[in-house]
């Protein structure tokens, strides 16, 4: 039997944390191992904790996204996922790059959640369907002239390597690991991909690299 994935959530609205901890409580598979209402209390909690995963609001006392860049500064290998209302595109990107597993929306049903948690927790990464497809149209319209696969062929064999795993929701570090290479490498190459692929940011390049993959599985 599979041991009990651990979760955490900070949320400055009880009842919200209450919902969220009854139905994944139903559902099996999962443990609580704490919960708060601030940044301060997600630092905390991890800290002292260590959850599986970590499910965090951005809207909060201390910040959501200020909790995240705190924690995985500190705790690199926690596993982060946003529950919130916010569509920002930028606070999706600043999420992202910031290293979350996980950027999920409020509206979410409550087995939507557990079979994301259970993702996350096996070493995948979740953005919210309707957001990938906003982003990614966002990125198409920045550079019309261009298509996706004359932009990628400028990559280098190794820019390509890291972008892909990129794109699989890895972080720099990750890519190191995987690649054995230093981390400070990873991120040269990253911003070679970036200036070639005429892209903003990390979350910008990963969504090119799968629409790109999307096609050509489609056409195999």
């Amino acid at each position: 039997m599979m041991d009990a994935i651990r979760i955490a959530i900070v949320d400055d609205h009880p009842l919200f944390r209450e919902g969220v901890t009854r139905s994944l409580s139903e559902i099996g598979g999962f443990e609580m191992a704490g919960e708060g209402a601030t940044a301060q209390d997600a630092e905390r909690i991890v800290s002292t904790m260590q959850p599986d995963i970590l499910l965090l609001d951005i809207s909060m006392p201390g910040g959501g996204l200020a909790a995240v860049a705190s924690i995985l500064a500190d705790h690199p290998a926690q596993k982060i996922v946003l529950l919130t209302v916010s569509e920002a595109n930028g606070d999706v990107t600043k999420a992202l790059n910031a290293g979350v597993r996980g950027y999920v929306l409020k509206g979410v049903g409550s087995r939507s959640l557990a079979d994301i948690l259970r993702n996350v927790a096996a070493g995948e990464s979740y953005l919210s369907p309707m957001l990938s497809a906003r982003l990614l149209s966002d990125v198409q319209s920045l550079q019309p002239a261009n298509g996706v696969a004359d932009r990628l062929r400028q990559l280098t064999g190794r820019q390509t390597e890291i972008l892909r795993l990129v794109a699989e929701g890895l972080s720099n570090k990750e890519v190191a690991l995987r690649l054995e290479l230093q981390e400070k490498t990873v991120k040269h190459h990253m911003t070679g991909v970036l200036s070639k692929l005429s892209v903003r940011n990390r979350t910008e390049a990963a969504l090119m690299m799968r629409e790109f993959r999307d096609r050509e599985t489609d056409r195999s």
